[in-house]
């Protein structure tokens, strides 16, 4: 399928630090989680990366939270799911691979490299883990979406391609804006995009975003560069300066009228799992 008109829209309603007290919109519950999920789908959105929170409400990897949110999703809808792998500081290797290891959506994300987070912890991604991780999506058939954090993390990625534990045709999320990575500007989003053509050529395939004020910039740019989009309430709470969002289905319709001016639709989850050569499957019992 050719993706030069289509645009893989995802969202990522949730998070692991907005909270009701940041907006009262954020979705944190399993059942609100999976309600604005379903909500995007019916909107338009292609794919639907997934955090969950524990019972106060904090970032967490329980399964249990993931294996509900992941049922209700999928008894509605046929969206895209992509399980973070990252619900929290300081968490096992095990616990952290728990979720898309038996649950098996058709994406998970891959944070390619260890980084200061926010000016405040570290936010790790060691080698052992990486390695682990690579291997077992391998095993699982789960496509991982690299997170680009600053340009050192391609390499890591190229690193692990040569040794043979990448599949052909990665997919790149550009994230940009993160306090200790690079910031959301449309120069960086340029030398990110040259570094992985310089590496893949056009054997690869990108999506970006931009945390709080960068999100317009680096969504236009990236739509103009042909690229796919990531929006939602994990990045950016706010629809325009001083007015929060009242819905996430908000981010995915600008998208929709913003990709139609350029000539340009939103992939559907089938399309999606067309270009970027996913397959579905069925979870694990625990």
């Amino acid at each position: 399928m050719s993706s030069e008109n289509k645009v893989i829209l995802t969202v990522a309603c949730t998070g692991a630090w907005p909270q009701k007290s940041d907006t009262p919109y954020i979705p944190l519950t399993p059942r609100e989680e999976a309600d604005e999920i379903v909500r995007c789908h019916e909107t338009g959105a292609s794919i639907a990366h997934i955090h969950v929170r524990d019972d106060e409400n904090r970032a967490s990897m329980d399964f249990d939270k993931f294996s509900e949110t992941v049922r209700l999703v999928r008894e509605r809808c046929d969206i895209v799911i992509n399980l973070t792998t990252s619900g929290g500081l300081g968490l096992s290797d095990d616990v952290r691979m728990k979720p898309f290891q038996l649950l098996r959506p058709e994406m998970a994300s891959f944070d390619a490299g260890t980084m200061n987070w926010a000016h405040s912890t570290v936010f790790e991604n060691s080698p052992r883990f990486l390695e682990k991780l690579a291997v077992s999506m391998n095993e699982c058939q789960v496509k991982p979406e690299f997170e680009i954090f600053d340009g050192g993390m391609i390499y890591n990625v190229l690193y692990y391609n040569k040794k043979g534990l990448i599949q052909p045709r990665p997919h790149f999320q550009f994230v940009l804006g993160a306090p200790g990575g690079m910031t959301a500007e449309v120069k960086n989003l340029m030398f990110l995009l040259d570094t992985c053509k310089q590496h893949y050529g056009d054997s690869f395939t990108w999506s970006a975003l931009g945390i709080g004020r960068g999100h317009l910039p680096i969504m236009f740019a990236a739509l103009a560069l042909g690229g796919n989009i990531r929006v939602g309430m994990e990045d950016n709470i706010f629809y325009r300066k001083g007015e929060l969002a009242q819905s996430n289905t908000w981010f995915v319709e600008r998208v929709k009228r913003v990709a139609a001016e350029m000539d340009k639709t939103i992939a559907t989850p089938d399309e999606t799992r067309a270009i970027l050569g996913l397959a579905r499957q069925q979870p694990i019992s625990a």
